[in-house]
């Protein structure tokens, strides 16, 4: 039986992901092999996870989506330490309110919240 997928991203530079990821989206590493490129590292957030390699067995430019209970407060987070998005929380057609982030390498990190049929 399936229990959990975790995203791989790829990036260029292990020690700018680790910034980005860590201080600027607020995951924490919770584990890492090698420490500097290239590097294996694990981020936490919640119930979050996500595996960023430096290691050049992979494509970089992905995409992983993060649900979420609040993309407004998340907005508010993210804004407040500088970082560009490209718009506010978008009302998604499909049901959901969300924002996106990307780190320096292109890869896009889209955080969304189910909104309530009313």
């Amino acid at each position: 039986m399936l229990k959990t997928a975790i995203p791989e991203l790829h990036v260029s530079n292990s020690l700018r992901a680790k910034e980005f990821y860590s201080t600027r989206l607020g995951f924490d590493c919770v584990s890492s092999w090698g420490q500097d490129d290239p590097s294996f590292m694990v981020f936490v957030r919640e119930g979050a996870r996500l595996h960023v390699t430096s290691f050049r067995d992979g494509a970089i430019g992905a995409t992983v989506y993060v649900y979420v209970d609040d993309v407004d407060a998340l907005y508010a987070e993210f804004t407040a330490k500088g970082i560009e998005m490209p718009s506010p929380p978008v009302d998604q057609t499909w049901g959901t309110r969300e924002i996106v982030v990307r780190d320096a390498d292109g890869n896009a990190i889209r955080f969304g919240q189910v909104q309530s049929s009313n």
